[in-house]
Order: structure tokens, then C-alpha cells, then sequence
């Protein structure tokens, strides 16, 4: 039967959805103040797509390196020393206002440009939350895990607004007001190392960590489904948040409270439709509600990018955001329930690092195209690169099912 909620949700799952919520908040803000702050601090469209490029790329390969070496230190290090390296980020962008400073830091930090998370905690707190949950309750749980961040992640965009009312009101420069957010990040990035010393799960590896080798009897399945999972987020890279809201600060003069209160409507509406997700996915399987509700959302991306007016434009956005993120849970949950258990880390690495890298590479051409135009051709590139991977997904897995589906593991 259909849950909206998990029934097996112990302290330690509890306590990974507090830490996907504090980060969910902290992307939330950064992902609206980073486009802005960067252009007052003097970059144009291209170097603050060269700034994004460099924290997709970098997280890729930090999310690759730990992802493959948690079968064998444990997920809670793994958590901890993110959270070291989150604190280090904030720090650091803080400090310097040097482009290759900035660059660099972005390269080897965990700075997320995106509403969703595509950092280096991802792995590692996926495979921490199958294992604190029963098989059957996988995809409403993760739903869950995705309704709090990307919720967290709408209040954070709200608070983007907070700066620029603080420099308004106090006559406080406003480059610096902005500029504090990244004190804030760090701030978030103590807190979530306190709360990950609690975990009771992931503390050591499986005792059959050292017989067996990552995805041996799930590599080719594996390798498929990051293969698709790359093309739908090269699609994804031409319109991560930060890009999204650049595009709107350009192609309507929209200031960063509007934008603010954009994304934390989008927010809402991305974060409760994935309370939807596993009910349909009880119906008519994972693969079929990632399609489904996939197709109709990148046909309003399209439509949003030649709207004229920003009514227009901001109303096709939202529609959206109502039904773009519904296939996350269900992607997620399709992941843990093909792979066998002691195989769940690196699977969940190796079909989440090839996203973040295909996302790297969208961000300098889609910051060239707005340098040359406002128009939205990102939104028209990200938009045909997610339908064509909802129609390959549809054709190459729509008869896989995993055994809870009345299937069988490959």
C-alpha cells in the first residue's frame, strides 16, 4: 500500500533529514545571493558561468572519490569531513574576491549553484538513509528527504532578500551585506558536523567491505542509468538556479527579493508535488513516474523562454516547478531497490557523479549565450536535452522492474 510517509523512520534517518534541511537552506540563499554578489563585484555573464562551471566540476570529482572510498571508511567520515570542507568554502568566498581565487575555491569547495543537491554529501547520506529504512518504505522516504531540503531550499531563497533590505535600511554597502551570506554558510556547515556525530548508522564499514569490490553484480545497469542521468542533467546545468535567476536579473531587470520570492514559490511547489511521487510510483512504477511527470515539465521550460513579459515567463516556471522534481524521489528509490545493499554507496556515486559532471560543462556556454543575448536559449537547450533523456529512459528501462515492483534485479 501507498505511503505518503515512512513507517521505519529512526533517529538516525531523522537526523539526516535535519542536515538535508540546514544545507537545503544554505544552497537555497547562496544559489540567488552568488549571481548577484558576483556582479557587483565586477564579473560579467561568462565568468560567472566559469564560476558555476567550477563548483559542478569540482563536486563531481570530490562526490567520485569519496563515493567510492565510503565502503570502506563508512558514511559518517565521509559526512564529517564534507561538512569540514563546507566550512572551509564559506570561509574562503568570504575572503577573496579575486576571480581565480574564486574559481579555484569553487573548483575544490562544495558551494551548490543549484536548488537541488548535487554536492559531495549526496552519496553518502543517500546510502545512510536506505539504511535506516525498510526496502519497502525507499520511496516515500526519500521523498521525504527531498521534500525537506528542497522546502529548506525555498525558505533559503526567500532569505535572499534579507541582505539587500538590511543594506537598504542601514545604509550598509550592499556588495557587503551579500557578501555575509557566505559567514552564514560556514555557520550552517559547524552545525550539520555536530548533528552528523550522532549518527549511530555508517560509523564503520560493512564487515564484507574488504571481499567485495564496487558494482560488480550492478555495474552494467549502473552505467546505463548514469549515462541517461547524464544527459537529463547537462539539460539541467543550462538552468541551475543561479543561472536561472542571472537569466531573470537580465532578461527582466528583476531585482534579488522578486527573484527571492520566485524561487521559494517554485520552492513550495517542487517540494510537496514530491509527496506525490510515491503514491503514483505505487501505481505505475518508478520509471513511469519519472516520464510522466517529467515530459510536461520540460515542455513549460520552453514555453517560459520566450514568454515577452515576466508575468508570462515567471507563470510557465512555476508550472514547472509543480511537476519537474516529482521524479527525484522515484529516480533516487529506482537506484537503491536494482542494486544488492553492500553495492548501494558506489551505485549511488556512480549515477550521481556523471550528472554532476555533464552539469559542469552546461554553465560556460549557457553564460556565453546570455553574454551575447538575453533571450532564453538556455532554457530552450536545457529543455530539449530533458526531453530526449525522459524518451530514451521511457524506451530503455520502461520493462525493468525492481522486485518491489513485481520485478526482478538485474
Amino acid at each position: 500500500m501507498a505511503r505518503w510517509l515512512p513507517e521505519t523512520l529512526n533517529a538516525d534517518a531523522r537526523r539526516l533529514l535535519a542536515t538535508r534541511a540546514l544545507r537545503g537552506w544554505a544552497d537555497g540563499v547562496v544559489s540567488v545571493i552568488l549571481p548577484s554578489y558576483l556582479a557587483l563585484i565586477g564579473f560579467d555573464s561568462f565568468r560567472i558561468g566559469a564560476i558555476v562551471f567550477g563548483t559542478l566540476l569540482g563536486s563531481a570529482g570530490l562526490t567520485l572519490a569519496v563515493g567510492l572510498a565510503s565502503h570502506r571508511v563508512g558514511q559518517r567520515a565521509v559526512l564529517l569531513g564534507a561538512s569540514l570542507l563546507m566550512l572551509a568554502t564559506g570561509v574562503s568566498f568570504f575572503a577573496w574576491t579575486a576571480f581565480m581565487s574564486l574559481f579555484a575555491i569553487a573548483v575544490v569547495g562544495t558551494m551548490n549553484p543549484s536548488a537541488g543537491d548535487v554536492s559531495l554529501f549526496l552519496p553518502a547520506e543517500q546510502t545512510a538513509m536506505a539504511e535506516a529504512m525498510a526496502p519497502g518504505d525507499l520511496t516515500a522516504g526519500f521523498g521525504l528527504y527531498n521534500v525537506v531540503g528542497a522546502f529548506a531550499g525555498a525558505l533559503g531563497a526567500l532569505s535572499s532578500g534579507l541582505p539587500g533590505l538590511v543594506a537598504r535600511h542601514t545604509g550598509y554597502a550592499r556588495v557587503s551585506a551579500e557578501r555575509t551570506v557566505f559567514l552564514a554558510y560556514a555557520a550552517i556547515a559547524l552545525t550539520v558536523a555536530l548533528i552528523y556525530t550522532g549518527l549511530r548508522i555508517g560509523k564503520r564499514p560493512p564487515a564484507s567491505a574488504h571481499r567485495a569490490a564496487p558494482l560488480t553484480k550492478s555495474r552494467g545497469i549502473a552505467i546505463r542509468l548514469s549515462l541517461l542521468f547524464s544527459l537529463d542533467a547537462l539539460g539541467g546545468g543550462f538552468v541551475v538556479q543561479a543561472l536561472l535567476a542571472l537569466w531573470l536579473f537580465r532578461r527582466f531587470a528583476l531585482n534579488v527579493a522578486s527573484v527571492g520570492v520566485f524561487f521559494f514559490i517554485a520552492g513550495l511547489l517542487g517540494s510537496f508535488s514530491q509527496l506525490l511521487s510515491p503514491l503514483i510510483a505505487a501505481r505505475i512504477g518508478r520509471i513511469r513516474t519519472m516520464v510522466y511527470t517529467h515530459l510536461p515539465a520540460n515542455a513549460f521550460l520552453v514555453l517560459a523562454a520566450v514568454m515577452p513579459t515576466p508575468a508570462t515567463a515567471l507563470a510557465f516556471l512555476l508550472l514547472r516547478s509543480a511537476m519537474s522534481s516529482m521524479d527525484v524521489p522515484a529516480r533516487q528509490s529506482y537506484v537503491m531497490a536494482v542494486v544488492p545493499p553492500e553495492e548501494r554507496a558506489p551505485a549511488a556515486s556512480v549515477t550521481n557523479v556523471p550528472r554532476s559532471l555533464a552539469a559542469a560543462f552546461a554553465p560556460l556556454p549557457a553564460g556565453a549565450m546570455l553574454s551575447a543575448s538575453t533571450f532564453g536559449w538556455p532554457l530552450i537547450c536545457a529543455g530539449g536535452l530533458k526531453i530526449a533523456y525522459d524518451l530514451l529512459l521511457f524506451i530503455m528501462f520502461g520493462s525493468t522492474r525492481p522486485s518491489d515492483e513485481g520485478g526482478g534485479n538485474e
